[in-house]
């Protein structure tokens, strides 16, 4: 019996590296997307028999996205508005170019278009957080916090105060934080908010190194709700960083929004998703979910992204806008890593005789990405899409705008990682007067920022190029 499995062993070993092959390759015919993707596996597969197949399984397959739609599997739309507060588009005008876009909008996303918003923009932590925490001491019913960074320093400590007054108040308060956020601060601000009697808890806790910067699956979504009728979102974290004016040691320039009107409640809906995932408790009743009078002007809805089933809702968004958009687009973003797909369409919008401009920060706080940022620029500048860098402090503000009509703001980037690999959400509004306030701010990063030339661009030494070009390789996973 031993010998005849010694004849066999060759048979079954090459039988073996052949099921391997064949799986790997029919895998990667069925699911890979993108046709450059499909034929460079197949080739890798098929030119090195098993090495191939193994590399294929394990760096060819989104485990990213089947990770995150198992997780979630159970646990999204757990909370659908009903149809009746649904808003129609009559105000946009049936023909706009805006109008077109939020129709776009509403095949895309779960949620309709509300009316009746208002939405005031606040400036750096030194305008948000005193807002936040006034609006933290006057709840009554409910806080739902979530953020990507809440760090135990000394605004941190003042959050972690108040929340606790609001306990002792009676207040149901409901803390969500990212788990690998957490742990920007050590130790983390978890100990002192349970003292203070506040629930808070981790999303999606991994075993990765305290600060991993790169980790996937993360939330990075930026809420802060008051008895389900006020809202803060943005990109502010909680840090002392963001109190510019108090010129911390790192300085951390940003834009947060308050939110009021019905489009809260779908807000609310994406905390109470996540929260649900995380502890298994559904929050419900009047104290979450009130209902919301009209208190603005401003059309506004909700989108929520991530690697699971809304994934790329952010990105289709963006390219939509870039669609419709008739004479001017402005984008600020901290970290500009447009894959292919996005890189087409900023220079289409150019071409159709848009006006596209691109702020960057002068400052990064991560360097692959701006060598990453640096090699993808020319892919814009030669078709006449201008970029700024904006100089002074790190700039993380991540708004867009649109025929100074529609604007575009939340946690979300413009790279990779913020469209395929977090969770994130975003707010689309149409209103002219935000879309002022918002570009007079835009306008004035502008004043002190410097225009970037495609002439002075490729006159870097070629160490910086290929350093550049070598930070490239890698935008699918900054």
């Amino acid at each position: 019996m031993l010998e005849t499995l010694r004849e066999l062993a060759p048979a079954l070993a090459a039988f073996l590296a052949v099921a391997v092959v064949v799986a790997a390759a029919i895998h990667a015919v069925l699911y890979k997307r993108d046709l450059r993707a499909a034929v460079g596996w197949t080739s890798v597969i098929v030119a090195l028999p098993v090495v191939g197949a193994v590399l294929y399984w394990l760096l060819g397959i989104n485990r990213v996205q089947r990770k995150a739609s198992a997780l979630y599997r159970t646990h999204k739309r757990l909370y659908l508005p009903p149809p009746e507060r649904q808003a129609g588009l009559e105000v946009l005008g049936p023909t706009t170019n805006l109008a077109r876009l939020a129709r776009l909008m509403d095949r895309l996303t779960v949620f309709p278009l509300t009316a009746g918003n208002s939405v005031r923009p606040l400036r750096n932590g030194d305008a948000a957080y005193p807002e936040m925490l006034e609006a933290i001491d006057s709840a009554q019913s409910t806080i739902a916090l979530e953020t990507y960074i809440f760090d135990r320093d000394v605004i941190g400590m003042r959050f972690v105060e108040a929340l606790g007054r609001a306990v002792a108040r009676g207040v149901e308060v409901r803390v969500l934080i990212d788990a690998v956020g957490a742990r920007y601060s050590f130790p983390t601000v978890l100990r002192p908010l349970k003292k203070h009697g506040v629930r808070a808890a981790r999303f999606n806790r991994t075993v990765l190194p305290w600060r991993w910067t790169y980790a996937n699956l993360r939330s990075h979504r930026k809420l802060l709700i008051i008895d389900g009728q006020r809202a803060f979102t943005g990109g502010l974290n909680i840090r002392d960083g963001h109190l510019v004016d108090a010129r911390p040691r790192r300085p951390i320039v940003d834009l947060h929004f308050e939110v009021e009107g019905p489009v809260v409640e779908q807000m609310v809906v994406a905390f109470a998703e996540d929260w649900h995932f995380v502890t298994h408790e559904r929050l419900d009743g009047d104290g979450w979910f009130p209902v919301l009078p009209p208190c603005g002007g401003t059309f506004a809805r909700a989108i929520i992204d991530g690697p699971d089933d809304d994934l790329d809702k952010l990105r289709w968004t963006v390219l939509g806008a870039l669609a419709c958009a008739k004479r001017e687009v402005v984008i600020v973003t901290p970290y500009f890593l447009p894959e292919a797909d996005l890189l087409a369409a900023l220079s289409l919008a150019v071409l159709r005789g848009v006006q596209v401009t691109v702020l960057i920060p002068e400052h990064n706080n991560q360097w692959l990405v701006k060598w990453a940022c640096d090699a993808l620029l020319p892919q814009v500048l030669e078709w006449g899409v201008r970029v700024f860098r904006v100089g002074g402090a790190f700039d993380h503000t991540k708004v867009m705008l649109v025929d100074a009509h529609w604007v575009l703001f939340g946690s979300a980037n413009l790279d990779p990682r913020s469209l395929r690999l977090n969770f994130e959400l975003n707010l689309e509004a149409y209103s002219e007067e935000l879309a002022r306030d918002v570009g007079e701010l835009v306008a004035e990063k502008r004043g002190r920022s410097l225009e970037v030339t495609l002439r002075e661009h490729e006159a870097r030494s070629i160490f910086r190029r290929l350093r550049d070009g070598f930070a490239r390789l890698f935008v699918p996973y900054l």
